[in-house]
């Protein structure tokens, strides 16, 4: 059986969409099936002692703009560094994302797309009409995914990605968790692909 690695994301996440395609190169190499987890993030920064961008200390928000601009460069990417509509509500957009997995789709085509449409493109992600394009740009049934995204099943589901990443140690996006070890960050890709290919033991945090 291929190694699984639970992917916590969400699509607001600049941080997840300039690792995004690294990641998936990374899940081809070595053969890893991915368990997204959508997860909604201002919960998890207040219940883990984050802070909402807004709330940052003016000297945390200056360079993080920094670090967008180096990593930019560094994955080979165009981006806005501040889109039209961003920050934004992902619920909905997260929610394709569950409603896709449910109904036997792989989600990565749409993930993808939605994130440069979210920082190449500057769409809005809350629009209904704006996600069923998108998806059925991928080959996706746009209407009916995006119709279910909305319902109570999948916000259950999206709550319960939520509780998963708290009993993960999860606190941010993206994190991969590879048996028990977390990788937070997209800057932390290389070391995900260095403990897959050395195969060693997960790293554990001592007493």
């Amino acid at each position: 059986m291929p190694r699984q690695v639970d992917y916590y994301f969400s699509l607001q996440s600049p941080w997840a969409y300039i690792g995004h395609n690294l990641f998936r190169e990374i899940v081809s190499t070595y053969g890893l099936a991915v368990n997204h987890k959508p997860v909604v993030l201002v919960d998890l920064f207040s219940e883990t002692g984050g802070l909402p961008l807004l709330k940052r200390h003016p000297v945390r928000q200056r360079y993080r703009m920094v670090e967008l601009q180096r990593w930019r460069d560094k994955r080979g990417l165009q981006f806005h560094l501040q889109p039209a509509n961003w920050p934004f509500n992902a619920r909905l957009a997260d929610g394709v994302v569950i409603a896709a997995i449910e109904a036997g789709h792989d989600p990565d085509r749409f993930l993808r797309r939605a994130y440069a449409a979210v920082w190449e493109e500057e769409l809005n992600l809350t629009d209904a009409a704006t996600l069923v394009k998108l998806a059925d740009d991928c080959g996706l049934p746009g209407k009916p995914l995006v119709e279910r995204s909305g319902s109570e099943e999948i916000s259950v589901v999206y709550e319960q990605n939520r509780q998963d990443a708290l009993a993960a140690d999860v606190f941010g996006s993206p994190v991969y968790v590879l048996d028990g070890e977390v990788f937070w960050g997209q800057d932390r890709i290389e070391l995900l692909a260095d403990a897959l290919k050395s195969g060693r033991a997960p790293y554990r945090s001592q007493p």
